[in-house]
């Protein structure tokens, strides 16, 4: 496993990380699975653990506390990294995606922002949270000192060391005015093969900044997997069926197809996503979600410092999707 540096904390952390929407947030699955797959992430040296209070009301963050625990006790592999540990604030008004009209005052007011962040530190078992992430945002709120007060706070009380955004989707400017505050040490933006708009002033602002990037959602909720086909279905409840309704499976399978003649010989289509968001040297680590442990093997093999052709990656960039819709 490779690291990279996370931006000013300075931390070293695995540049493919765990995120764990799908061990709370997604039907379907299995907490001792889950488990495994966490040990067997740990034990091949993945160090960054991204989740949320709201991935089942604090599901993900407990089952991760678990796997502290057990790495702690010598009874799963010991780690050659420290384990860094993200987590997110849900919204008070609990809606998702954030919009300008929604007060900073009904979704991060500080009593909230310490309320969950204790939560967390409850449900996860540590004494500090490394990285806390705001789950939503609109930089509407970025000059508010409720929040900006807060988290000094928190970090000054050792209760976190470092904080975040989580920006919308297909929105990854939204969240510049709040990184131009001084307070914000990551960002956690949607990028992938199809999504790569966030190069064209997230990155470039990150990277003078020495701000941490976090790529989300490396497969396109699993469009880029290539398994996915007309007749995908999932079970109620499931966040895909949001995100596929409509027009957007088939808009979507069409380009996955476009995809699949310039995939190489020896590697397959999340491979090659992957790869594709590493060559970008503005990313410290990108989180896909791994419920198995055949997906962690398969996925953390990809950090092996192998770099894409430049022919390749240019055809890759070829991909590039604009899409509008707000979701979250």
């Amino acid at each position: 496993m490779r690291h990279r540096r996370f931006g000013r904390t300075g931390w070293n952390v695995s540049e493919i990380g765990y995120g764990m929407w799908g061990m709370g947030g997604w039907t379907g699955s299995d907490d001792e699975e889950s488990a495994r797959a966490l040990d067997r992430a740990i034990a091949l040296g993945c160090s960054f653990f991204d989740t949320a209070w709201v991935y089942g009301d604090g599901r993900s963050e407990r089952l991760l506390g678990d796997a502290l625990r057990r790495t702690r006790r010598g009874a799963g592999a010991a780690s050659a990294q420290p384990l860094i540990v993200a987590t997110k604030i849900p919204p008070k008004n609990w809606k998702w995606p954030a919009k300008d009209e929604y007060p900073v005052t009904e979704t991060y007011p500080p009593d909230h922002i310490r309320e969950y962040t204790e939560k967390s530190l409850t449900n996860l078992g540590v004494d500090t949270i490394d990285l806390q992430q705001f789950h939503v945002w609109s930089d509407g709120w970025a000059s508010d000192a409720g929040w900006q007060r807060a988290v000094d706070d928190l970090k000054r009380e050792k209760l976190v060391r470092a904080v975040g955004i989580s920006v919308n989707r297909w929105q990854p400017t939204n969240v510049m005015r709040a990184l131009a505050t001084g307070l914000v040490d990551s960002v956690q933006v949607v990028y992938n093969v199809f999504d790569q708009a966030p190069e064209d002033e997230l990155f470039p602002y990150c990277e003078q900044r020495d701000i941490a990037v976090i790529a989300r959602v490396p497969f396109d909720e699993g469009s880029l997997t290539g398994t996915l086909s007309p007749e995908s279905t999932w079970p109620q409840g499931d966040w895909r069926n949001i995100y596929f309704n409509g027009d957007n499976l088939r808009a979507t399978l069409e380009r996955v197809n476009r995809l699949r003649p310039i995939v190489p010989d020896g590697m397959d289509l999340p491979e090659l996503a992957l790869r594709f968001i590493l060559e970008h040297h503005a990313i410290s680590t990108t989180v896909p979600g791994m419920r198995r442990p055949r997906h962690v093997e398969r996925n953390l093999a990809a950090s092996d410092g192998t770099r894409l052709p430049p022919r390749l990656h240019d055809a890759l960039r070829a991909h590039r999707w604009d899409r509008s819709t707000v979701m979250p």
